[in-house]
This record gives C-alpha cells, structure tokens and sequence, in this order.
C-alpha cells in the first residue's frame, strides 16, 4: 500500500493513497528529449486488473521495494511473475530498493540481498532514497539507456536484407526444369 508521511510533532502519520500516481518526467538523453511515463500503483492489489493492462504497452517497468519492509521485498517475486504473463519478453526491468538512506538498524533487507535477487533475474539492481535523492536520476537515466539500446538492436534486426537474385548462367549449357512441386496435384 502506497502512504504518505507526514510530520506532526514527534510522530509520523501514515495515510493511504487513494489511487494510482501518474508523473510524466522528460529527460535529455544523447541530445534527444525522452518523455517517460511513469504508473505508480505501489503494489496495491486493487489495481492489480489495470495494471495487467499496463504491461502490455510498457517498455520498462521498475519494481520498487522499501528495504525498511521484508514483505515489500518478498513481493517482487510475485511481480516479476506478473511481468513475465502479461508483459512483452523483452520489457527492461531494473530492481530498486529505496529508503536506502535509512539508519542500519531500521534496514530489513541488506543490499546484497536485493543485488542477489537482480542479479537471479538478470536485471540491473539500485538502491535510490526518494527523500535525499539519492540515485533517482541514474536509475531514470538507466531505464531510458537500456529501452533506446534495445529499441536500436530491433531496428537494426529488423531491416529488410537485401537479396541479389541473377540469371542462371546459360554457358553451363541447357538448363533442368525446376522439379515439381508437390501442391495442387502437379
């Protein structure tokens, strides 16, 4: 469940979100500008059936836990199965544990932990504190660089070959007629 932190006197208020956060965050990535659409659902189970629909279109979906929060982390599991039913196979994931800048003895999950679980998937691994700011950009910039690069692969895959077709060469004397096929009775 997605909450708000707010300060009021010695204590921390906790209030749940009330729906899905969308941002749209622009970047400039080798002199071009990228627009990156960004869906928090931050793993609220009554958003499941629409964010299905969302893996279908995206192109990189990073999975967030709280390392304050072993059952933040043990989810992720749980969303990468997601992710491999309703998303494209090759979607660029990055695993992020935030709240990194929280005192040691508040940490449930070490960084070797969640760096072991990206690295189980194959997937790049951050530790970002949205409070400091502590690695956000380079985890966007990461996302963007690794969606460009394999959108370039696919396109370079993907262009026509070009065939060179020629005559059969008639010095070699008369030619065979082309066996028959076995379609269509002839």
């Amino acid at each position: 469940m997605r909450r708000e932190r707010k300060k009021e006197g010695d204590f921390e208020v906790v209030v749940p979100s009330p729906a899905i956060d969308f941002k749209i965050r622009t970047i400039e990535l080798d002199g071009k500008r990228i627009k990156l659409q960004i869906w928090d659902t931050a793993g609220q189970e009554r958003f499941r059936t629409i964010t299905t629909a969302y893996y279908r279109g995206a192109m990189g979906i990073l999975l967030v836990y709280d390392v304050t929060d072993e059952s933040s982390f043990n989810n992720i599991r749980n969303w990468i199965r997601n992710i491999e039913q309703h998303a494209s196979d090759n979607v660029n994931k990055i695993l992020v544990g935030n709240k990194a800048d929280m005192d040691e003895s508040k940490r449930a999950v070490p960084t070797a932990k969640g760096q072991a679980l990206a690295d189980e998937y194959g997937i790049k691994f951050f530790e970002t504190s949205a409070k400091t700011n502590l690695n956000v950009e380079q985890v966007f910039f990461s996302i963007a660089t690794d969606i460009k690069q394999r959108l370039a692969e696919t396109d370079t895959r993907t262009e026509p070959q070009t065939f060179k077709i020629s005559k059969p060469d008639d010095s070699a004397g008369p030619s065979q007629p082309p066996p028959k096929s076995a379609c269509c009775g002839s």
